[in-house]
């Protein structure tokens, strides 16, 4: 059995899962409400954090930039998350900069207000819980085991979450483009640029296509396929 990183069901795992529904829809209900282009920078690395993003639709990348000026994948964020967190609750400046990998919906909480927010409801607790899912999270993205499901199932899980909400996969004949890069997708699994490349390669046949800074999955019926089901 593979491990599927980006799980859309998994007990816990988002924010808006923690907090419950109630909660999470008084903390977005009153919130400025922004779309962003695929490719678009949602947060930027060095910058005070002013605000809070919460995660209506859409996937996004979070990526630091190290002294030595090489980018570091950090993590993968979906529906129900909250971006941009950290740096509010500490009054420091951000730690990594956040990309859209598709269209994205954000609400958009200052900083104010999100930390009055989390006061009346009593969050900490929760927050610390969500930050401690977040670190054992790129750990089951690196779980050993044939590169070819293991490639599937991460372009799988991040087209899944882009789609709307679980259980809703989308028409069939759907095409989801994600602006991701090779050498992302092998920090992220834990392979080389060349594992990851030659991959790509071999699930063409199932609807992958990739390009530079792009790739376009155009059969995820197919590409299903690829990975292992669980009995």
């Amino acid at each position: 059995m593979v491990e599927v990183p980006f799980p859309q069901e998994a007990p816990g795992r988002a924010l808006r899962q923690l907090m419950g529904e109630p909660v999470w829809a008084a903390m977005v209900g009153g919130a400025t409400v922004r779309r962003h282009a695929i490719g678009s920078t949602l947060l930027r690395q060095g910058e005070e954090g002013q605000h809070v993003l919460a995660l209506l639709g859409g996937v996004a990348k979070v990526l630091r930039r190290e002294r030595g000026g090489e980018l570091a994948l950090l993590a993968f964020r979906g529906p129900g998350e909250v971006l941009g967190e950290v740096a509010v609750l500490d009054g420091g400046t951000r730690s990594a900069n956040v990309l859209s990998i598709t269209d994205c919906t954000v609400a958009v909480l200052p900083k104010r207000a999100f930390l009055r927010f989390v006061a009346d409801q009593d969050l900490y607790p929760t927050l610390v819980r969500y930050a401690l899912a977040r670190l054992r999270e790129s750990d089951l993205a690196r779980v050993g085991g044939d590169i070819l499901p293991r490639l599937a199932a991460a372009l799988l899980a991040l087209a899944e979450l882009s789609a709307g909400p679980p259980g809703e996969p989308g028409p069939p004949g759907a095409t989801v483009e994600l602006a991701l890069t090779r050498e992302e997708l092998a920090q992220h699994l834990g392979v080389s640029r060349n594992t990851v490349s030659a991959g790509l390669g071999d699930l063409g046949p199932f609807g992958v296509q990739s390009a530079r800074k792009r790739i376009r999955l155009t059969d995820l019926p197919a590409l299903r396929r690829v990975v292992p089901q669980q009995h």
